[in-house]
């Protein structure tokens, strides 16, 4: 827009500064940390778009430490969610991977293979729980809870 005394004025919606604004990184880390966060059960949701969520982070916060971009607190959030998300969802598959290792798994597999009925795998599967679950806890407890068995 031109004021009258032929100086160009920012009109509504545009950047006031010398620049325009940059906010997609910014923008782009806050999206991918949240689907990554709601993801974060599967490698894909998790590790990779919280990996990109915090790069993305990272570097929409330092256009914003620049001036380059008005979004620096969104795209620190968008970080923290990606890593988060990032962290979660590596755990959980370092704990798959381990139970999938595992010899009691084997073992499970084995048996479900060589179940004529549906008995015999659920006894698999009963025998793949006791045999899993740690001393401390007791039966009707999930195995994570390490619960003590009454005496």
């Amino acid at each position: 827009m031109t004021s009258t005394h032929g100086h160009h004025e920012a009109g509504y919606g545009q950047p006031t500064g010398t620049g325009e604004r940059r906010n997609g990184f910014g923008i782009a880390a806050l999206v991918l940390g949240i689907v990554g966060a709601l993801l974060f059960w599967t490698a894909i949701g998790g590790i990779v778009l919280g990996l990109l969520a915090v790069i993305f982070g990272v570097l929409g916060f330092r256009r914003s430490r620049r001036g380059v971009a008005t979004n620096g607190t969104m795209a620190i959030i968008g970080a923290v969610l990606g890593a988060l998300a990032l962290v979660v969802s590596s755990v959980l598959l370092a704990m798959g991977v381990a139970v999938v290792n595992s010899d009691e798994f084997k073992d499970y597999q084995d048996c479900i293979e060589h179940a004529s009925s549906q008995s015999d795998r659920q006894d698999c599967a009963r025998d793949f729980d006791r045999e899993a679950r740690p001393p401390s806890s007791s039966p009707g407890s999930p195995w994570w809870s390490g619960a003590r068995r009454p005496r």
